[in-house]
């Protein structure tokens, strides 16, 4: 038996075994057996009318505990019906409505969440195209910064020879220009005939 059943229960037995004590006290000596039978009977039905009537006011109030225990560790499908058309009715409606708006409260939320990361991995997944694009372009930048670095190296080495050639070949034409001059000394002109 539940507290609430009891509580319930409590006092209407307590009247019932009050009511059963005061006609048996009021002239006990002239009630014949069958009086007391009688009696027996109703102390029997006022304890288990007592238990009824406590146990199904107590019923509704635990299925809407229940439901109440159920939402609040987050089991919004959770929903208590009572057949009563009293304020317990009422009471369960009221839970089932915060219920469902608790539920399509959670349900717009994942939407809203899923959404967002459906948009979040489309950024990301641009920005990991345009990053490994940039990568791509750095690479290729790379190697032909490296080639330019070699082919200036190859070139510098190659200036560098070609200064020595150059040297070489000034010397031998100063060395041509000096022969040339040596053996083109200037010659004396002659008088022409047409001077004589």
């Amino acid at each position: 038996m539940s507290k609430l059943t009891f509580k319930i229960a409590l006092p209407i037995i307590i009247v019932g075994i009050f009511t059963v004590v005061v006609f048996f006290a009021t002239n006990h000596e002239n009630f014949e057996p069958l009086f007391y039978l009688v009696l027996l009977f109703l102390a029997i039905y006022i304890f288990f009318f007592g238990l009824a009537t406590g146990q199904n006011l107590a019923t509704p109030v635990k299925k809407i505990l229940t439901g109440a225990t159920k939402l609040s560790e987050g089991n919004l499908s959770s929903r208590v019906y009572l057949e009563t058309k009293d304020e317990l009715a009422d009471l369960a409606t009221v839970l089932n409505k915060i219920a469902d708006e608790l539920e399509a409260n959670r349900q717009e939320q994942e939407n809203v969440e899923k959404s967002v990361g459906v948009k979040v991995r489309a950024k990301t997944k641009e920005l990991e195209e345009v990053i490994t694009a940039l990568e791509q372009k750095v690479k290729n930048r790379t190697i032909e910064l490296e080639r330019l670095i070699e082919e200036s190296n190859r070139l510098q080495e190659v200036i560098k020879n070609r200064g020595g050639e150059t040297e070489k070949l000034k010397k031998e034409l100063n060395n041509f220009k000096q022969k040339v001059s040596r053996y083109s000394k200037p010659k004396q002109e002659t008088p022409a005939k047409e001077d004589i």
